[in-house]
């Protein structure tokens, strides 16, 4: 799938987000992940992602190294009021300007402060500098405007740090741009099918033939703990028409899969739990041993009151209060098989899930023997999984496929 052409040759851009705190830990950087999504859906290729400190001298550095290789540069945070808001001055050397005051942005950032009853401080004026010749940008939610730095056949485009001001700016102001400077045409949309069961290497297998390169729409796969994302993506001259392409291939793909996919796009394993036990009129109990309480914790946020409620177990033993005995003999597969029956009774519920954590002392390096099971009148359905790591990846690798598990079980006909 070709990205833009300009001029005859390919474009690219880079994203260059800044700020000390995203290298000391202290925030995600969500920006990128944002900004990434949308330039994909206008074509561009996006090849680099930096994120520096806010120090000048390397900022500079970093924005000339983008303005070499890159077409577009998306810079995002940096251009608050305090001292160690370095981007502006950043921009103006790296692309061989002065910083110029404009009365303009002054206005609007007055105008921010004074429409919520806020002081202005004398800092605030530092935001009203641009580089001489930028494109200056009001920000309608925030007090920090942006702007756009045009550099031959190049632009910087410099956004505020604050995701939801950086996102709005971002679609209002600088995709617009872009589109209308360079010519960009067509639409990319994404297609993420949702699936569980099988490792992504063995998804990979099984759709080898709709991932081979140049093909549009392109497919991938994604691994998360216990699930793989296959994402479709394709090229159209509208939204429609990249719609239009996606339809064939997501049909072939479900056709290949079947019922490993759970959802799409958005669509979560407890959002699809809940409209199953919304349409059957039911609720679900849980209950666990030794998982620390994952899979009641993803079913209480994401049932509501189709959650009838559970329990965690500390140690076998404890199973008595929901009126069952867990023998030292059994697996952990027997177990959550006994647990699951136990705990639907014991709530008075139709359907119940149980989880049953053990380590294997003869395995090295360390390995987790996890029972699951799930019930639902009369039907009980169970498997067992051996998982190595750390236990908070296993545990949420589980508790996916547990969740899985339940969900197979309420799609039976009663």
């Amino acid at each position: 799938m070709q990205g833009v052409v300009y001029n005859g040759a390919s474009m690219q851009a880079e994203i260059v987000t800044i700020g000390s705190e995203l290298l000391l830990g202290q925030i995600v950087d969500t920006n990128s992940a944002v900004i990434a999504r949308h330039l994909a859906a206008t074509g561009l290729d996006l090849y680099y992602k930096t994120t520096v400190g806010d120090n000048l001298g390397r900022l500079v550095a970093v924005l000339r190294q983008a303005l070499e290789r890159s077409e577009v540069v998306i810079t995002t945070g940096g251009i608050g009021p305090t001292a160690d808001d370095v981007t502006r001055e950043a921009v103006a050397l790296a692309t061989g300007r002065e910083l110029v005051f404009s009365e303009r942005l002054m206005g609007q950032i007055e105008g921010f402060f004074r429409a919520r009853g806020l002081s202005l401080s004398p800092s605030n004026r530092r935001q009203a500098f641009v580089p001489r010749g930028a494109i200056p940008i009001e920000n309608p939610v925030g007090s920090a405007p942006a702007f756009i730095v045009p550099v031959g056949d190049r632009c910087v485009a410099t956004l505020p740090g604050v995701p939801h001001e950086m996102e709005h700016l971002l679609l209002t102001r600088i995709l617009p741009y872009l589109r209308e400077r360079y010519g960009l045409k067509g639409e990319i949309r994404l297609r993420v099918l949702k699936v569980v069961g099988l490792g992504e290497s063995r998804v990979g297998e099984l759709l080898v033939e709709f991932m081979e390169k140049g093909r549009n729409p392109t497919v991938g796969t994604l691994a998360h703990l216990g699930q793989v994302d296959v994402r479709i993506a394709a090229k159209g001259a509208d939204a429609e028409a990249a719609q239009r392409l996606i339809e064939p291939v997501e049909a072939a793909i479900r056709q290949q899969l079947g019922d490993l996919i759970f959802g799409a796009d958005e669509e979560t394993l407890e959002g699809v739990i809940s409209a199953q036990i919304e349409r059957l009129g039911l609720r679900v109990a849980v209950a666990e041993l030794g998982s620390a309480g994952v899979l009641a914790e993803r079913l209480s946020a994401g049932l509501g009151r189709g959650f009838a409620g559970g329990v965690v177990l500390a140690e076998a033993a404890a199973a008595r209060q929901v009126g069952v005995e867990l023998g030292a003999e059994t697996t952990p597969e027997a177990k959550a098989r006994i647990l699951a029956e136990g705990i639907r009774a014991w709530q008075g519920v139709p359907a119940g899930a149980a989880t049953v954590f053990e380590e294997d002392p003869a395995a090295y390096p360390r390995v987790t023997v996890v029972g699951l099971a799930a019930a639902r009148d009369g039907y009980l359905e169970s498997r067992e999984h051996r998982f190595g790591g750390d236990a908070p990846s296993i545990r949420i690798r589980a508790a996916t496929l547990a969740l899985d598990l339940l969900r197979r079980t309420l799609a039976r006909p009663a």
